[in-house]
């Protein structure tokens, strides 16, 4: 079993999940006075994090990652242990190099794969990922591999119940420590019903946490 391997970091767990423009440090931060056991960063493409330089602001006691001078990540001490970074990629190679340059400042790594907007999928990114399962096993097994960190991922349901079942089973297989499913598929909106069934159904026929997305947008673990 690979050393970042670890489910109980999940496991019947409270998160405040990626929110793009919302999921930052006052926010996170928040989320952990009010009972959050875990948080997640926004979504943050892999290119833009590769670009970043690494700050240690002694004053306000976090890290910082900047590009001239704007902070595009900022983790704080007392929520090191408890932030998720998600990340948008498409590339393995990409994924690895952020997996060992943010890896000592995070509790976990998370890939994006279920974010339906243009912006996302026109990259190959996101819910693009959906219909890639040979690209996303080449993603999670590499960070798996190279990361200090436990590495999961998030994707939606698919048109069918038996091919989402069998698309999570093979990301388990990569040794990711957990995974989050968002109950509705990809060409549809938070009008559209959550399947919560469906997402069961995976937390059945995995040995991994599942968290799950809800309609208030915070994710919890299925029982196990």
């Amino acid at each position: 079993m690979n050393s970042n391997f670890n489910p109980e970091l999940y496991a019947n767990k409270i998160a405040l999940g990626p929110m793009v423009r919302a999921g930052r440090t006052p926010l996170r931060m928040l989320a952990l006075e009010y009972g959050a056991d875990l948080v997640y960063t926004e979504e943050i493409v892999d290119e833009k994090l590769l670009k970043t330089k690494r700050v240690v602001n002694e004053l306000l006691g976090c890290v910082d990652y900047t590009i001239d001078n704007n902070i595009e990540l900022r983790v704080a001490k007392e929520e090191a242990q408890k932030c998720i970074l998600q990340i948008g990629t498409n590339s393995a190679e990409k994924a690895v190099k952020i997996c060992k340059k943010f890896g000592q400042d995070v509790a976990a790594i998370d890939v994006n794969m279920g974010c339906p907007k243009p912006f996302s999928t026109h990259q190959g990114m996101g819910a693009a990922l959906l219909a890639q399962p040979e690209k996303v096993k080449e993603i999670l097994t590499s960070m798996v591999a190279n990361s200090q960190v436990p590495v999961s991922c998030k994707i939606r349901v698919l048109n069918e119940r038996e091919k989402t079942l069998e698309f999570a089973k093979m990301i388990q297989s990569c040794g990711v420590s957990a995974i989050g499913v968002h109950g509705r598929r990809k060409d549809e909106r938070p009008s559209n019903t959550n399947r919560i069934d469906e997402i069961r159904d995976v937390s059945n026929s995995l040995s991994i946490p599942v968290l799950a997305k809800y309609v208030s947008f915070v994710l919890m673990s299925f029982a196990l």
